[in-house]
């Protein structure tokens, strides 16, 4: 990798002091006692665009330090007042969109109308959850005992650890952050390496936006070590991972001592099944944008394509020609449909996994590596004939790759489609009604989508089942991950009451 030093990225926003290179905790801006650091890298060109210090494990129990004193005097404010707070924060956000945008486009790499989206996005969560705060409703219990009043009451949990990736810096972030705050818990963010920049400039907004010092903080270090440590202190209540399912039954696995409450976003192998009444031409341009979102790395990507043998070939010969006019790119340059991949590794995986496919039957219908216009880049790549013993059947690949299989009948789609560990999304492209509620009811996966690409947003309960995680993000029930249920039993003064 050619690591040479980029123009400040500071002298690219209008904002210069959204761009920051240390970590943030109990309201101050800190370097690592260590003195270790960490080059981050724009994948599009092999610069570095900034540096970020590596903490200590003795600076990551000070962030928990200082989120313990804040909890005192955060869970004391009415949800209202909260609520305030995290509106400004959210009216920040929206504010600073362009600068935010840019800053991802740079340490992630995706186009920037797509950060742009993903800012508006992560903005969302903000302003719903702040909202959704001032819902969190007990329950009255009619009571069984005499001249006693029951009921329940919600109250935070305490503190939550949040650690996030890279595929979507900002707002993995935010959908975690809001609901966790808005319980009145106060939060540690432990962001990707890759992509630190979008959380740091969070920090400054929430600092702007009057969140008190020790409720919002950012730790930055080697991942192991400082998921070591927040796993094992007793004052992290909770901890809430995106990532993978290898990392995240390591985490579940390291909070089990401390009895946690574990919420896990995991890994993601989603089949988009396309009936046989379907528009070929249709469905296919849907599988495209389905497919390569975030240049494929995405939990949500169709990485199984399943389409029935009477329009396959039709179908196959449509996506070809709308995955060829997607145009691969530097995200900052204009009218560029997917960037890099975010680093090297994730080019040579994407190859194993076509050259695996090839060596056992596949199809290589397009994909020609030699356009890729730099190292980390690789380009938008069908297979079809793709079959159950490849590992783009079962691997999820986070790659640009499609690959397509023909089935015949309703029956055996669904066991295609279930035949993974996975089971967070799922598409599904028909028209006829009956099909429709047959094969959604009989999907093994959290979120199923019918006939339409986008699925989520801040109303929605994202999560997955099986080894795709545990616990819900979004909707009604994601504040509940960071909420505790006390149930009282009120008895009149002077009675006698028994068990």
């Amino acid at each position: 990798m050619n690591m040479k030093l980029s123009r400040t990225l500071s002298t690219m926003l209008d904002d210069p002091r959204l761009f920051r290179q240390y970590a943030y905790v109990d309201g101050k801006w800190t370097h690592g006692d260590g003195g270790r650091e960490e080059a981050v890298i724009d994948p599009a060109t092999g610069e570095v665009i900034g540096h970020i210090p590596w903490l200590e494990a003795d600076q990551i129990r000070a962030a928990v330090d200082a989120a313990d004193a804040a909890f005192v005097h955060w869970r004391a404010l009415r949800a209202d007042e909260r609520c305030e707070r995290l509106l400004a924060w959210y009216d920040l956000l929206q504010a600073n969109r362009e600068d935010l945008a840019t800053i991802m486009t740079l340490e992630q790499g995706k186009p920037l109308p797509d950060a742009r989206g993903e800012v508006e996005y992560g903005a969302s969560f903000v302003r719903w959850f702040a909202e959704e705060g001032k819902r969190t409703f007990g329950e009255t219990i009619p009571s069984h005992i005499p001249n006693a009043a029951l009921g329940t009451i919600k109250e935070p949990v305490g503190i939550a650890a949040l650690i996030t990736p890279w595929n979507f810096p900002l707002a993995m972030i935010t959908r975690k952050a809001a609901a966790a705050m808005a319980a009145g818990c106060p939060v540690i963010v432990k962001p990707a390496g890759e992509t630190p920049f979008s959380a740091l400039a969070l920090a400054e907004l929430a600092e702007r936006a009057g969140i008190p010092a020790g409720v919002f903080n950012v730790v930055l270090g080697e991942p192991a070590e400082v998921s070591k440590v927040l796993c094992a202190e007793d004052r992290v209540k909770a901890l809430s991972f995106t990532g993978s399912t290898r990392v995240g039954r390591l985490l579940l696995e390291q909070s089990a001592n401390t009895v946690k409450r574990v919420s896990l976003e995991l890994g993601g192998n989603a089949p988009f099944i396309v009936g046989p009444d379907m528009d070929p031409r249709e469905a296919a341009f849907a599988a495209v944008a389905a497919k390569f979102q975030t240049a494929g790395q995405d939990c949500l990507a169709a990485d199984r394509i399943l389409v029935h043998e009477s329009i396959h070939d039709a179908f196959v010969e449509h996506f070809a020609e709308r995955m060829a006019a997607l145009t691969v790119g530097n995200g900052l340059e204009s009218e560029i449909d997917l960037g890099p991949l975010i680093h090297r590794q994730a080019v040579e995986k994407a190859a194993a996994i076509v050259d695996d496919a090839l060596a056992k039957g596949a199809t290589l219908v397009a994909g020609d590596q030699s356009q890729a216009p730099g190292e980390n880049f690789f380009m938008p790549t069908l297979l079809s004939g793709v079959t159950h013993d490849m590992k783009i059947w079962h691997e999820e690949s986070f790659a640009p790759v499609a690959g397509i299989t023909a089935y015949a009948d309703d029956d055996q789609v669904i066991e295609m489609a279930n035949d993974t560990e996975y089971g967070l999304a799922a598409y599904i492209y028909t028209h006829d009604i009956r099909r429709i509620w047959k094969i959604m009811r009989a999907l093994e996966f959290g979120m199923v989508a019918v006939n339409s690409v986008k699925m989520t947003g801040p109303p929605v309960p994202f999560g997955g089942v099986k080894h795709s995680g545990l616990g819900r993000e979004g909707g009604i029930t994601g504040i509940d991950e960071y909420l505790e249920t006390k149930y009282y039993c009120l008895g009149a003064l002077g009675s006698v009451s028994g068990s």
